[in-house]
């Protein structure tokens, strides 16, 4: 079993930045691709980067150029700068992480107001 807590979410003005943490405990031994999503009420969630436990990261085009995945293996955290922040980026921000199955975390608030 694999526990997410996250944190860094919170009110910021469109322009601005935040940085969301999500660390892993438990099991840890084996966490493959860890991963941002976000949901807006009403909507499905989606995708929003991922990075491999080589390193390897992908975006979403929403948030291409302005969003940053990184990870710290020896800490089992993975984290999003998020920079250039838009109102469209409000939502709720989900890590998951792939240790054998997927696991979500709580989930932590993004209000980008204008």
């Amino acid at each position: 079993q694999v526990q997410l807590v996250e944190s860094g979410g919170g009110l910021v003005q469109a322009g601005g930045s935040l940085r969301l943490s999500c660390a892993a405990s438990g099991t840890t031994f084996g966490i493959g691709t860890m991963g941002w999503y976000r949901q807006t009420l009403g909507n499905q969630r989606e995708w929003v980067a991922s990075i491999t436990s080589g390193g390897n990261t992908l975006y979403a085009d929403s948030v291409k150029g302005r969003f940053t995945i990184s990870r710290d293996n020896a800490k089992n955290t993975v984290y999003l700068q998020m920079n250039s922040l838009k109102p469209e980026d409000t939502a709720v921000y989900y890590c998951k992480v792939f240790s054998r199955t997927a696991y979500w975390g709580q989930g932590t608030q993004v209000t980008v107001s204008s």
